[in-house]
């Protein structure tokens, strides 16, 4: 990770909008979810080549990027602004979270 806290990684999505996040928020979201703890290449996975893109039913500017993750779903929330997307959080899960299927189409 990058020890000033720059983007860890940027990461172009099927959408056609790049994602990234820094070392510092990343850390962040490892604290909040101890089980992504050395897993960035899963959620650079998840929102390069996911298995399903949701548009938020509450927030139009978030995406919910999915892929089958072993007996579970990666999930990764991007917030989308400007042309550019924001990696809000990221965590296993058992479903899809009711949202538009926006990819594929």
């Amino acid at each position: 990770m990058n020890p000033q806290g720059g983007n860890l990684f940027e990461v172009l999505t099927p959408l056609g909008f790049p994602v990234r996040t820094t070392a510092d928020y990343w850390s962040l979201i490892e604290t909040k979810h101890p089980k992504l703890r050395g897993r960035v290449q899963a959620v650079i996975q998840v929102l390069s080549t996911p298995d399903q893109i949701c548009c938020s039913l509450q927030d139009a500017g978030i995406y919910l990027f999915y892929k089958s993750n072993r007996k579970r779903l990666l999930c990764a929330f991007v917030r989308r602004l400007d042309g550019e997307g924001f990696l809000i959080t990221a965590y296993p899960c058992d479903r899809v979270k009711e949202g538009e299927v926006i990819w594929p189409t």
